[in-house]
């Protein structure tokens, strides 16, 4: 009779901060709080929940399949990757862990909503990640992807993202 090893959420978790965002290869898809539930079965099924950043981003089917390779080293029976649009992402999901490699990725942090209203004061007067000065500008509020804005340092004249709150 075949023994089944028992796999443990924590160890779903331990192997999907390996897989990265694709615009953010420093930043995990457990690190931006895109990973909303996981379930596994008695006769080892996984069942992996995500929800995208944007409901139109267009790396889903990408996370998905890099979510199931990636639990399949484990000993399970079979993986299913559900996207999860009854639960919309915030950039407050992001753990400490995220918010330190996006900053060391040069990206300003975006500000803790608290489930507020977002207003332009959040894109304004961002944080330089580079020199940590608040003389900043935003630039262009549309940056090379849906959750992100240009902006410009006067203090150390560098050009920088910011992740942009949601």
């Amino acid at each position: 009779m075949d023994t089944i090893e028992n796999v443990t959420k924590d160890d779903v978790i331990s192997l999907l901060q390996e897989v990265k965002d694709p615009e953010i290869p420093r930043v995990s898809v457990v690190e931006l709080g895109m990973i909303t539930g996981i379930e596994i079965s008695s006769d080892n099924k996984v069942e992996v929940r995500m929800t995208p950043t944007f409901a139109g981003c267009p790396a889903v089917e990408i996370l998905k399949s890099e979510i199931k390779n990636k639990v399949l080293e484990l000993p399970v029976e079979d993986v299913e990757v559900k996207v999860d649009y009854d639960i919309q992402w915030s950039t407050d999901m992001i753990t400490e862990e995220g918010r330190r490699h996006l900053k060391e990725s040069g990206f300003a942090l975006p500000a803790h909503l608290n489930n507020e209203l977002i207003s332009i004061d959040l894109l304004t007067n961002v944080e330089c990640p580079f020199c940590g000065s608040k003389k900043t500008r935003l630039r262009n509020p549309f940056g090379p992807t849906l959750c992100r804005a240009i902006h410009y340092c006067d203090a150390c004249s560098q050009a920088f993202e910011q992740f942009k709150p949601v």
